[in-house]
């Protein structure tokens, strides 16, 4: 009987102390020849079975660890801008809610050319050094072609293009093909809308100054389209060319006194962030402005037409997402706007002296008091 009894070996560091007093009080029972002997180990297995049940009971119910590199994951976004870096805030602020957090799970790369074009090929270079796991390309069309131009292999996301198909960046929508995807403006198609509205607010309107970046892809696009709409609409064109912010005032009245009364824009991301320059000046040369987003309205400005940005700059990150967790750029068909707003500034109108027609009125999604 003492054979067999001292073949269990237990040791203490690798049990709980119940396990190692219940063992060690079996075996002097059992060594001391006492009459309750077997008595006290079968209470010493029971136990021993009771503890070890409960043990793997615990572990059954314990979640699977995370692997190593699950568990240290952190994800590098890399964004190119052109100037200013509205967009790439929402971008960042959304992806915090989809649970990218800068710091903790994210590394996130902001580069800016500040307004130089010509910058953006160095800087896209620089970021792809990085290894990001996506490059966001911020609005515009020359960050995007310049993230294109920069790498064919790390997935490229651009937030905000007028013509992605016109200006080469993708094939097709629906398939954009190799590592590019991202969100369509409708840039060129929203001109002549602007042309409509503007000719609702003042049927007077006769010529109109265009302003627009000279040289910029997105500009190279859609001016053709911007004309042929108001050759159809009998309006004018006096285009107003802004290559340095130096020019913008000259320009200006230069298409005034050509006759100019009514103003838009083709935006690029120089013109937006001079965006306040811009709404000043029309003020002052008193000149029936439409522009292209809210953000010129809310500086000032009299009325805009257009895509809500917002929602666009939310929508990029949400692909971001769908990166991150796996999907190709190529599988993922670029998309468009589904929401557009008008924006009117009653103030503005009321200095400028400009009625505001209620059909206007009525279909306004936002109207500065």
């Amino acid at each position: 009987m003492r054979g067999p009894f001292r073949t269990i070996q237990v040791c203490r560091q690798d049990f709980p102390v119940a396990l190692w007093q219940g063992a060690t009080a079996a075996n002097r029972a059992h060594e001391s020849g006492g009459t309750r002997e077997i008595e006290v180990i079968d209470r010493a297995r029971r136990d021993v079975l009771a503890l070890l049940g409960g043990m793997a009971a615990a572990l059954a119910l314990r979640p699977p660890p995370l692997r190593a590199q699950e568990a240290q994951k952190r994800y590098r976004v890399a964004y190119l801008a052109l100037a200013g870096d509205q967009d790439a805030v929402i971008v960042k602020r959304r992806l915090d809610d989809l649970g990218y957090h800068d710091g903790r799970n994210l590394i996130f790369d902001f580069r800016s050319a500040d307004g130089d074009q010509e910058r953006l090929p160095r800087l896209a270079a620089d970021l792809v050094a990085t290894h990001p796991d996506v490059i966001v390309a911020g609005f515009g069309t020359a960050p995007a072609k310049a993230a294109q131009a920069a790498t064919a292999t790390i997935p490229v996301v651009f937030s905000s293009v007028g013509d992605p198909i016109g200006s080469g960046i993708v094939k097709s929508l629906n398939r954009p093909g190799a590592n590019v995807t991202g969100l369509h403006a409708l840039g060129a198609e929203l001109g002549g809308k602007r042309l409509q509205v503007m000719q609702e607010l003042s049927p007077d309107i006769r010529v109109v100054a265009v302003l627009v970046e000279p040289g910029a892809p997105f500009t190279t696009v859609a001016l053709p389209v911007l004309k042929d709409a108001a050759l159809a609409r009998g309006l004018r064109v006096e285009l107003c060319e802004m290559r340095r912010p130096d020019q913008l005032a000259a320009s200006l009245e230069a298409a005034v006194k050509a006759g100019a009364t009514g103003l838009t824009l083709l935006e690029t991301p120089p013109l937006n962030n001079l965006r306040r320059e811009i709404v000043d000046l029309a003020a002052r040369l008193r000149l029936v402005a439409v522009y292209s987003n809210r953000d010129f309205v809310e500086a000032g400005g009299l009325m805009s037409y257009g895509t809500d940005r917002r929602q666009m700059y939310r929508r990029a990150a949400e692909l971001i997402d769908k990166i991150l967790k796996g999907a190709k750029p190529a599988d993922i068909p670029v998309e468009q706007p589904t929401k557009f707003e008008l924006v009117i500034n009653l103030r503005t109108a009321r200095t400028l002296g400009v009625p505001i027609p209620n059909t206007l009125l009525a279909v306004a999604d936002d109207v500065i008091e």
